[in-house]
């Protein structure tokens, strides 16, 4: 008897089980939740001055969905919103929200609606954003910009309360000035004490909201310079300076006279400096600079162009012999179309130091000279860093300085070549970077992109391995090889065959596209 309840007990159960599981996706398909679920990836995109634009992924179940907008609100939603749009559609995702003020903090939130049930209507989900700044301010002319002071404007009479004037090498506020009625009605303001050569950002408020922001460079230092117009009879200026004289030039050109109607030769006796004014429109010279009796030279902001020479001669030419000449200093500048090379040292004289840096260096065809060209005399230091060159000494050695150790009785020379891009120099499988036999040479290669060349490194015993460091090199089968009366050394620690898919070479646009390459931090620093 026993037995026989349990058979039935357990038959009971197994058509029960059989009967709830018969189809069991009925139940999930027909499942009702509490609420419609809160949109998801609220975000805020394409923001202006007065509107932003909203973007989510809808929600199973959403009829419409309502909007609130907070302003100068950090997703707390105290107080009442400035704007509540209901009855958004999903056709109408995403969607644009106009009327904001600029320059402010917002926070917006959704909600999906239920339009049967409003319990059921999604829980808030928020997002937070800033609209951008106004730009009132006018475009700032060169006329505006001295070296210590600028002049900057906006419509007469808007709503304006002060400006503040930031570094943009420190991010330093150095200035914060309230306008004065005057200012505000003229919408003109004079900003002075500032440091000549300085980048800064200028910017113009509305109590704590941004209405205008301008950067721009003070120009050089005028403070006891000559300055001087295309007008004017350069040379001649020239051969008149005084020891120490700084010439301050106006963007123009500047013809420095031959003797059969072409450009000439400067002669430099003194120690003297040549700057552009504006940075944003260089004055180009054209002519060359014969440096004599020891005289050093500056020239920063500065275009040297040798195209009308009559003369192929080097862009600087030392003759002076038995001199001690302190400083080459060039800066900011760009040379071009020179015959037989840049520099030229065939005098037993010595140059303390020479520098270009950030520098533009191309169609220098070295025709009868190499690119760096030190024949009889020392150099104590060459330094060549962020710069470009390309176009040049394309069947010439670049770097030459030749062993005049005993004439000159010793020295170090020390070469420095860092951050440069070049491109297609000392073209030439015989040809080589490192023409250098002066004995006792130092020489530090760092950072540089050197591409498109048939150069070596050097084949000459005198010439001391570079420091190299983060280097960079494409197409240039002949620098990657030890080859047994050929490159006798390689750069070990390079990245070879790497392209850096520059812009644009036949403009001179060296901008570097590859990011494998620009994330490395190699070449010159404008490109990357």
């Amino acid at each position: 008897m026993k037995r026989n309840i349990f058979r039935t007990c357990v038959l009971g159960l197994g058509l029960l089980s059989l009967a709830s599981c018969d189809d069991p996706m009925d139940e999930l398909t027909s499942l009702i939740y509490d609420r419609v679920f809160s949109p998801i990836d609220f975000e805020a995109r394409s923001i202006t001055e007065n509107s932003v634009k909203l973007q989510w992924v809808k929600s199973e179940g959403a009829d419409t969905y309502t909007i609130e907008i907070f302003a100068d609100d950090s997703l707390t939603f105290e107080g009442e919103p400035v704007q509540t749009i209901t009855d958004i559609t999903e056709a109408q995702i995403p969607y644009t929200v106009s009327n904001l003020v600029y320059d402010t903090k917002y926070s917006a939130r959704i909600m999906a609606i239920d339009a049967d049930d409003a319990d059921r209507n999604s829980k808030w989900h928020g997002v937070y954003f800033r609209t951008a700044a106004q730009q009132i301010f006018n475009n700032i002319p060169e006329s505006s910009i001295s070296d210590r002071s600028v002049t900057v404007t906006w419509p007469a009479g808007e709503e304006v309360t002060r400006i503040t004037v930031t570094d943009a090498n420190t991010g330093a506020r150095v200035i914060n000035k309230d306008l004065t009625a005057e200012e505000i009605a003229e919408g003109k303001v004079v900003v002075n004490g500032l440091t000549p050569e300085t980048s800064y950002t200028i910017k113009l408020y509305n109590n704590d909201k941004e209405r205008g922001s301008k950067s721009f460079k003070t120009i050089i230092d005028l403070n006891g310079a000559t300055t001087v117009s295309p007008d004017e009879d350069f040379g001649a200026l020239l051969e008149a300076a005084t020891d120490g004289q700084v010439f301050a030039l106006y963007g123009g050109t500047y013809t420095i006279a031959g003797e059969n109607g072409g450009a000439g030769n400067a002669q430099i006796k003194k120690n003297i400096t040549i700057k552009g004014i504006y940075p944003t429109n260089l004055p180009t010279i054209k002519g060359r600079f014969q440096l004599d009796d020891g005289a050093s030279l500056s020239l920063n902001q500065i275009i040297l162009d040798g195209a009308d020479n009559e003369s192929t001669d080097q862009a600087f030419n030392y003759k002076t012999e038995g001199a001690t000449y302190d400083v080459l200093d060039v800066q900011n500048c760009e040379i071009k179309n020179f015959g037989k090379g840049l520099i030229y040292l065939n005098v037993a004289s010595t140059i303390n130091k020479v520098t270009f840096n950030n520098c533009l260096i191309h169609n220098i065809e070295c025709d009868g000279g190499d690119f760096f060209d030190s024949r009889k005399g020392r150099i104590n230091e060459t330094n060549l860093t962020n710069s470009t060159i390309y176009a040049s000494a394309t069947a010439r050695d670049f770097i030459r300085m030749d062993d005049a150790s005993e004439s000159m009785g010793g020295g170090t020379p020390i070469i420095n070549i860092k951050n440069c891009t070049i491109d297609g120099v000392a073209n030439a499988s015989s040809k080589r970077l490192l023409y250098v036999r002066y004995v006792g040479n130092v020489i530090n290669w760092e950072n540089n992109l050197v591409t498109n060349t048939e150069a070596m490194f050097s084949n000459q015993s005198k010439t001391s391995v570079p420091t190299f460091k983060n280097n960079i090199y494409f197409n240039t089968p002949n620098l990657k090889s030890i080859v047994e009366k050929g490159n006798l050394f390689t750069d070990d620690s390079a990245t070879w065959d790497v392209d850096p898919k520059y812009q644009d070479t036949a403009n001179g646009d060296f901008t570097v596209t590859n990011e494998d390459v620009s994330s490395k931090g190699v070449g010159d620093p404008r490109w990357l």
